[in-house]
């Protein structure tokens, strides 16, 4: 080699690592000086998310935006190798300017005179959505290659992805690809179809112009560009592509998912730092509880709200909560959360009576007690209906939710006994300044809200064990209860089975559960609270304002909504336990003869004190003659009615029983042939009347 030739190679490559150096050295002096607008962290959407991760409600930026924090992991890996294949084919390679592309771009617009491919790379779209400007030149393209370089410095490959995902412009106010699916197939992004993955890849290039709601026919061609891409990069076969093609785009955008209003908000109010918030919601539970509570609340009328809480008895944590029938709804005053007011439980605390009746030892299943008017140092409960059905057992008289006999239980269990085990259970009933329990509580004299109701029969559905609920909207966890013991064991298990023999409403969906209604006074809120083995349901009717609503009821519009919302739930349903050892269920005649009827603890068990008269048939009269079409036979049945008596009353027409117990004072009788008959029926004392007829 020539020393000439020698020399200016040397000085050649020696000006090359000058000018190399300098322009490293410049690059990091501007590094330095004018670092890349790159938060640690994005601002986005606040979420609210359910047990399993699913999104609740998403609350739009400060600036209005729907942007909800994306992470690659969060989204189909066939829309990521579609994205970048179409976007950045060399993203995992550069540094963040396409040299390749860049030079390819140029070259096709000298050749056409016009843009026909861009060079932009992803680490360069994401400069652009970091730091928009208003104007497209020289400049700002080469500021992006410079912002580009600055972020590749920064961040690794996968956090440009991740904020690209989140910020990525999809048409309005949606940003990210998570919001965009949302939008627009209603779903998150984790599992999309070809087309829709297309679609998504498209969009942000010309997010207004190619919105599918706005322009159905421009996304349609936006995406089968990108279709064919996909081809002619072999990320596709054709009849994929094809099939693809056939898809319509979506027309409308939906709304985001907005569950759980109450619960949301509260999260937000309870913990404001926190940028996702997890609740112990399931979604599925959740969608099944609002949809029913809407429904209902329309067939109801005008005004009428319901609220409903599902529980696992097990856990204590809240599945599904339901605030009102419909959150915005401004003359069913929506934004209030009927879960936590505090109203008049009506008879739905009777269980809890009962069931301090069976630990004592003072009754049995089968145990007779009085229906009668009574007068309790001058209370005079009276039943619903405002009538009495005299001697009952214990089992029909919950099951009927008969005030009187509940009264006379509690005035031997003591109201403060009762209050002092809802507090054990962690539930503290409202009642007014100064006041102490009094026996008007077992009729609903005392405030509770629905989700204390739903914790009280947490220790029915647990075997007498509360458990303190809990929905995640907490400042703090709430602490487990010391003792929780609301029943004992036997006694819990004696009430469930009760309850599990109450009638379901007519047209309920079948469902083994067992449950109590309640009505306030004055038909001012409708309670049924029922439960399995495994979840408890609670739902209130009724006006927001306390407003009476006429034949308003729970077992009539509070007990369908429960096993419309069981059902609807999607929960399986779990078979109540099997009775304890030591729990007593014998027939009336096997009981010991302190349970044969219900005696006060201060009273020794006697005969029964009889007070009515005796019975008398007052039709049809004795010695009458009664022309009931025998002869010709057109029979028809006669009537049958007595005054007197203590009920229930059984009825003989020649000393063969007419029909089972009768607890009103008519029955009817169709005689099988003419002639003489004698009619009798005897009482709950064993004291008869008879009278003798001649039929024709």
């Amino acid at each position: 080699m020539r020393p000439k030739t020698f020399r200016w190679i040397a000085i050649s490559a020696a000006s090359l690592a000058a000018l190399t150096t300098v322009s490293v050295g410049g690059f990091f002096a501007l590094d330095a000086a004018y670092p890349p607008p790159l938060p640690e962290k994005t601002s986005t959407s606040r979420e609210v998310v359910d047990r399993d991760g699913q999104l609740l409600r998403a609350f739009a930026t400060p600036d209005g935006r729907w942007r909800l924090n994306t992470t690659v992991e969060q989204v189909d890996p066939q829309f990521v190798d579609m994205l970048v294949a179409y976007e950045d084919k060399r993203f995992w390679n550069h540094s963040g300017v396409d040299v390749i592309a860049l030079l390819r771009a140029a070259g096709q617009f000298a050749g056409n005179g016009r843009i026909v491919s861009g060079g932009s790379t992803l680490s360069m779209q994401l400069a652009r959505l970091i730091e928009p400007r208003a104007n497209r030149s020289l400049f700002t393209k080469a500021r992006q290659m410079f912002r580009a370089l600055q972020i590749e410095r920064r961040l690794a490959k996968r956090d440009i992805l991740d904020r690209y995902l989140t910020l990525a412009p999809y048409g309005g106010n949606l940003e990210g690809v998570r919001a965009a699916s949302l939008a627009y197939f209603g779903k998150e992004p984790k599992r999309l179809t070809v087309s829709e993955s297309a679609l998504l890849v498209a969009l942000p290039q010309l997010p207004e112009r190619r919105r599918p709601d706005r322009n159905a026919e421009g996304a349609s061609k936006a995406r089968d560009r990108v279709l064919d891409r996909m081809v002619h990069a072999g990320n596709l076969s054709e009849r994929e592509a094809a099939r693809a093609a056939l898809e319509t785009v979506p027309s409308y955008r939906l709304a985001l998912p907005s569950l759980a209003p109450h619960a949301t908000e509260a999260a937000l109010r309870n913990r404001p730092e926190a940028e996702t918030h997890q609740l112990t919601l399931k979604k599925s539970v959740q969608q099944g509880l609002e949809a029913v509570a809407r429904e209902a609340a329309t067939k109801l009328g005008h005004r009428i709200s319901v609220a409903m809480v599902l529980a696992d008895a097990r856990t204590g944590e809240i599945l599904g909560a339901v605030g009102s029938a419909n959150f915005f709804d401004a003359s069913r005053s929506g934004w209030i959360d009927m879960t936590r007011i505090s109203r008049s439980p009506g008879s739905t605390l009777k269980p809890f009576i009962y069931g301090l009746g069976f630990e004592q030892g003072l009754i049995a299943q089968e145990t007779m007690i009085e229906d009668r008017p009574t007068d309790f140092s001058g209370y005079r409960p009276k039943n619903f209906d405002m009538g009495y059905q005299g001697d009952v057992t214990i089992r029909q008289a919950l099951q009927l939710s008969l005030n009187v006999p509940a009264i006379r239980l509690l005035d031997a269990v003591g109201p403060a006994r009762l209050t002092a085990r809802f507090r054990q259970a962690g539930v503290t009933p409202s009642l007014p300044p100064g006041e102490t329990p009094g026996l008007a509580i077992g009729l609903g004299g005392v405030g509770l809200t629905l989700r204390d109701l739903v914790q009280l029969y947490t220790g029915l559905a647990n075997g007498g064990t509360a458990k303190a609920l809990r929905d995640g909207t907490e400042a703090e966890t709430p602490q487990s209860l010391a003792n929780g013991i609301v029943l004992e064991q036997q006694a819990a298990w004696q009430v469930s089975d009760i309850l599990l023999g109450v009638r379901p409403p007519d047209g309920a969906p079948a469902r083994a559960i067992a449950y109590k209604t309640g009505t306030s006074y004055g038909y001012r809120d409708a309670w049924s609270v029922g439960y399995d083995g495994r979840y408890v349901l609670g739902v209130w009717a009724g006006r927001a304002d306390s407003g009476a609503v006429p034949g308003l009821s729970g077992y009539v519009s509070a007990a369908p909504i429960l096993f419309e919302g069981f059902v609807r739930s999607g929960l399986p349903s779990i078979a109540l336990p099997r009775a304890p050892a030591g729990a007593l269920h014998t027939a009336r005649n096997q009981l010991p003869v302190t349970l044969t009827r219900f005696t006060p603890p201060n009273q020794l068990p006697t005969v029964a004190s009889v007070t009515e008269p005796a019975p008398q048939i007052v039709f049809p009269p004795n010695g009458s003659r009664i022309d009931l079409g025998v002869s010709i036979q057109e029979t028809s049945p006669l009537v049958l009615k007595l005054q007197g008596g203590r009920a229930p009353f059984r009825w003989l027409a020649n000393g063969k029983a007419l029909t089972g117990v009768e607890r009103r004072r008519e029955a009817t009788w169709l005689p099988d042939s003419a002639g003489q008959s004698t009619l009798t029926v005897i009482d709950a004392a064993g004291r008869s009347a008879s009278v003798s007829i001649f039929v024709e």
